[in-house]
């Protein structure tokens, strides 16, 4: 079986480096607020560009708390209105509605599953306060013209990062393209944890101060609590073990461009429709996502070649019954690539030859 993403694999290709990181901590006897948490804060930020970098448990947690603290800082008010892709995973959306600000759903493009940028501004209204754009499946959005956008009109520009670490947008980072930025290091990202884990980049010293407080409980110091906070926050461990992967990050997702390329020269079958790489260093994806009429029939014929593939989404978020508001409203590119999407197996870890096995492969689908 050539697995979607062998998380086993990519551990152990960190070994032993990571258990002795591990057991270090351990010993150490310090689980949570410590020294590994600073380091690995410090050179996050540093590699992404920022002047700021908060832990915190996941990275629903990263967005949700982004927000909360502009709400804090009188930036926000609820029922204020977030503008963000229709055809993002779910997270995204939940982070605006969880604060009781209203998501403005904005159609991606065909060409690259991306926010539609030139669909922003028609959006826009009184009530607007955010962009929310994310990163979909590694390829940072065209972020020139959401930053005119947002300046246009006074609007934050807020980054979900969660499928992009590493990808850079001319010359700058994800979690610097913006105001503020939310990753995760779920334990399938590009840099993973072996645990849920998550982060806030920001140049905004205010904003990192407010969110640093509402993750502790709302305490400055403790037992003095400014704010009705929650409990988010980056362990030990978890900061440790991202700290050795961060160091190879770079080199790993030069290995995703490799397959990808290989991907995109190899496959030649007419059913299926390609992703458009635009410019490589701005993808580092975090997945291969093809296009295909007859979907689920390739995904049961690929399933008995032995390779696995997963749908990265097959419900969009306006047909979930978390939000029944929204099941009888129509996004029909959203509905268009949910309908269609799968994605093929890219990792660092890919072989060449199972590289070959998937071209093959999907080269000799056929209806």
């Amino acid at each position: 079986m050539i697995k979607f993403l062998d998380i086993k694999r990519i551990t152990d290709s960190f070994e032993p480096e990571l258990s002795q990181e591990v057991q270090r901590v351990i010993s150490s006897g310090w689980y949570l607020l410590g020294e590994e948490v600073k380091k690995f804060e410090d050179n996050f930020a540093s590699y992404c560009g920022t002047s700021y970098c908060i832990g915190v448990a996941n990275g629903l947690d990263a967005l949700t708390l982004i927000l909360r603290a502009y709400i804090e800082l009188g930036v926000m008010s609820e029922r204020d209105e977030v503008i963000v892709p229709a055809n993002t995973f779910i997270a995204s959306i939940l982070a605006i509605s969880n604060n009781n600000l209203t998501p403005v759903l904005c159609e991606p493009s065909l060409d690259d599953y991306l926010i539609d940028t030139a669909k922003i501004e028609s959006l826009v209204t009184k009530r607007t306060k955010a962009i929310m754009v994310v990163h979909l499946y590694g390829q940072t959005v065209d972020m020139d013209e959401v930053n005119r956008i947002a300046n246009k009109y006074g609007l934050k520009v807020i980054e979900d990062s969660a499928q992009a670490h590493g990808a850079v947008y001319k010359g700058r980072r994800t979690g610097n393209l913006g105001d503020a930025s939310g990753f995760s290091f779920y334990p399938g990202k590009n840099i993973g944890a072996l645990s849920n884990g998550g982060a806030v980049t920001t140049n905004d010293k205010a904003l990192a101060d407010t969110i640093r407080v509402i993750a502790n409980y709302g305490a400055s110091e403790k037992y003095i609590n400014l704010y009705k906070g929650t409990n988010s926050r980056l362990d030990e461990i978890q900061s440790a073990i991202l700290s050795v992967k961060l160091k190879r990050l770079d080199i790993d997702n030069d290995r995703r461009r490799a397959i990808a390329k290989s991907y995109l020269k190899n496959i030649s079958n007419p059913e299926i429709i390609l992703p458009i790489v635009r410019d490589w260093e701005s993808n580092v994806f975090y997945v291969f996502p093809i296009r295909c009429k007859y979907r689920d029939e390739l995904q049961k014929y690929l399933r008995a070649q032995n390779i696995e593939t997963l749908i990265h989404y097959p419900i969009p978020p306006h047909k979930q019954g978390a939000y029944k508001e929204w099941n009888n409203k129509s996004y029909p590119i959203t509905e268009q690539i949910h309908d269609e999407i799968l994605s093929l197996p890219v990792s660092p870890v890919m072989t060449d030859e199972e590289v070959e096995v998937v071209m093959n492969a999907v080269n000799k689908f056929s209806m």
